[in-house]
């Protein structure tokens, strides 16, 4: 009997306790429901060079609590509260209803890293990181780049363009006049016609005359703007001159005189110059033999035409034969008086050669 009374009277206890108890939790609930909290992450973001970089730490029942900002890297205090610690790049600002703007401009490659969002809480900080990359526009290293580049024929020349950026840049190789970059093959005297090339480094295996030219070293990374440099190949040989036709004719022309009677006309492409020899008023003291001559540091090299006279004895031989500038006479067809027509005219006599060098005299 006393056992169960005993038994009923620590029921009575545990009951009259409870709504203590209750008080007790509601109170712990409470105040664990009081203490700053993130609302979401801080997050990793990516901003331009020069540019300015935001992050945003957002919290939640703050009270009478602090936010700081610091780098995270060295525990470096940027922003204290609403006032900036470390220099004028630095700033912090309130974006309601709360979240802490961290504020860095003008951004440099240096600020690239991890940024720490910090509240002073006892006994122990609370803090979340956050992280923002810095992408950098290309930009070639003169120091690092080929200037213009000069070598023998048959020998090997490599053009370099190096080139600093974030993310790191793309190297591409084009010709300035857009004509197709000539390459040989492996083990090859072929070439192979590539429109571009990619690479820090372009190998050229026994240059060719007809590899040189302007090559343009373009470095891009998507970052606005790429960048270019003007890189200019010489190929140096020895002169060689090509005569298409070595044995010229016509007829003599008139008496008329003109001045000057020998005009030359000289036109350079690249590596080849085409020169034309023209003599006005062809005469008998014209008859000979003519040598074109080219020479350069490397060698000499020539080439010979032979002008003669054709003969006509009437106008109406001159109906079957015309002179041509550069190559033998052919048969022309006319009546009498366009033939008659031209024997009156100026006749021009060009004398003409291909003359390839590339290097001055």
């Amino acid at each position: 009997m006393r056992t169960e009374r005993s038994c009923f009277l620590t029921m009575l206890q545990a009951v009259a306790l409870l709504p203590t108890m209750a008080l007790k939790d509601s109170h712990t609930t409470k105040k664990f429901s009081e203490e700053p909290e993130f609302e979401r992450p801080i997050g990793n973001h990516t901003f331009f060079l020069g540019r300015e970089a935001v992050l945003g730490c957002s919290v939640l029942n703050l009270g009478k609590h602090k936010v700081g900002w610091l780098r995270a890297e060295d525990q470096t205090v940027l922003t204290m509260h609403e006032r900036a610690v470390l220099g004028s790049r630095y700033a912090v600002n309130m974006d309601p209803p709360r979240t802490w703007q961290l504020r860095i401009r003008p951004l440099r490659a240096e600020d690239r890293g991890c940024y720490m969002c910090q509240i002073n809480t006892q006994p122990t900080m609370t803090w979340q990181i956050g992280c923002i990359d810095v992408f950098v526009p290309p930009d070639i290293m003169s120091d690092d780049t080929s200037g213009d580049v000069s070598v023998q024929e048959l020998e090997n020349a490599t053009l370099t363009c190096r080139a600093t950026g974030h993310p790191a840049p793309k190297i591409t190789w084009r010709r300035e006049d857009h004509e197709p970059i000539l390459l040989k093959k492996p083990m090859s005297r072929e070439f192979e016609k590539v429109e571009s090339y990619v690479g820090s480094s372009m190998p050229l295996w026994r240059v060719d005359r007809r590899q040189m030219g302007a090559f343009l070293c373009i470095a891009s990374n998507d970052v606005p703007p790429a960048v270019s440099k003007r890189i200019t190949l010489n190929v140096n040989f020895a002169p060689t001159v090509k005569v298409p036709n070595q044995l010229l004719g016509a007829p003599l022309g008139t008496d008329v005189k003109l001045k000057p009677k020998y005009t030359i006309r000289e036109e350079k492409s690249s590596y080849k110059v085409s020169m034309w020899l023209t003599i006005r008023q062809f005469s008998k003291s014209d008859i000979g033999t003519y040598n074109c001559v080219s020479t350069n540091s490397l060698g000499k090299s020539e080439g010979t035409l032979r002008l003669y006279e054709i003969k006509l004895n009437s106008p109406e031989d001159f109906s079957n034969q015309i002179s041509i500038a550069g190559g033998l006479t052919e048969a022309a067809k006319g009546n009498s008086n366009e033939t008659l027509f031209i024997t009156r005219t100026l006749i021009l006599i060009s004398l003409f050669c291909a003359v390839y060098l590339n290097v001055t005299c």
